[in-house]
């Protein structure tokens, strides 16, 4: 062994240097820090419920009382369809992944400032933070899923086979969730409105996606709009997957899977290719 090889390291070498244009994603450097991926959703459930009262009863609670008040106002009150099916049930199902898609959008689009001090000390990909709010979020969404099953058998409803459909659409979910993510986090590093617009934002998608109203009271002639939107077709086909009370929306499930595809690729391609700024404006 000449003098040469006893000084190189027996650890492989990672080189940080700057490249121009768009850089493409490094699956590799994701995978080896995928123990920094668990870690930093780990804290962000543990810091979400340090120091609270009732815990993780808050991740069945906003959406049980959100759940009450729609069905107070537009199930009795404005008398909104809910295609035959019991309207707590309905809104509820609708509630769940929108909550979970709302929750990811807010935390992650302030995932990289609010880590501004981790980004200018140390070097990791940055991709890892907006991700890490979206598996955070998981057990929220699994917790509030119990009260689901209580309310189907309090009003006889039973679960449809189309059930088995349900991981696929728990991972266009989560596709939707960590693609604008990404999106909203690296514009926030730069335009800090973003924050302040997002609850706006976010407050306006809700009422453009069917989680409160079914999209058959637009009927044929306009429904087919809210496909486009990424949320759209996934909400609308988790309630005939679980309940199977009408036909599976494959044709709306596919655009909406389609736009959030692009989303996602295009998100992740902006956000390498920005990110090289973030620790100087951040």
């Amino acid at each position: 062994m000449t003098s040469k090889d006893r000084a190189l390291p027996f650890e492989p070498l990672i080189v940080i240097e700057h490249k121009k244009g768009w850089i493409p994603i490094n699956f590799r450097e994701l995978w080896a820090f995928r123990e920094l991926l668990y870690f930093l959703a780990w804290r962000d459930v543990k810091v979400r419920y340090k120091q609270t009262l009732i815990g993780v009863i808050w991740a069945v609670l906003q959406p049980l009382l959100t759940m009450l008040v729609f069905t107070v106002l537009f199930g009795r009150i404005a008398k909104i369809p809910s295609d035959g099916v019991p309207y707590p049930i309905f809104v509820y199902i609708g509630l769940l992944p929108w909550q979970y898609f709302a929750s990811v959008l807010t935390k992650s689009t302030n995932s990289m400032v609010g880590s501004a001090q981790m980004i200018k000390k140390i070097y990791f990909p940055r991709l890892i933070m907006p991700a890490s709010t979206a598996f955070a979020a998981l057990l929220d969404l699994l917790i509030a899923s119990i009260l689901l099953g209580f309310l189907m058998v309090y009003y006889g409803v039973s679960v449809s086979p189309g059930a088995l459909l349900i991981p696929l659409l728990l991972i266009l979910t989560l596709m939707n969730a960590i693609g604008f993510g990404m999106w909203f986090s690296a514009l926030n590093v730069r335009y800090r409105d973003i924050q302040y617009a997002l609850p706006f934002i976010v407050q306006i998608w809700m009422f453009a996606t069917p989680v409160i109203y079914p999209s058959s009271i637009f009927g044929n002639r306009y429904s087919w709009m809210l496909a486009f939107n990424p949320m759209g077709g996934v909400i609308e086909a988790f309630r005939p997957a679980i309940l199977g009370h009408l036909p599976i929306p494959w044709m709306s499930l596919a655009i909406s899977s389609t736009v959030g595809i692009i989303v996602f690729i295009s998100g992740m391609y902006y956000f390498r290719r920005v990110e090289r700024y973030f620790a100087d404006v951040i």
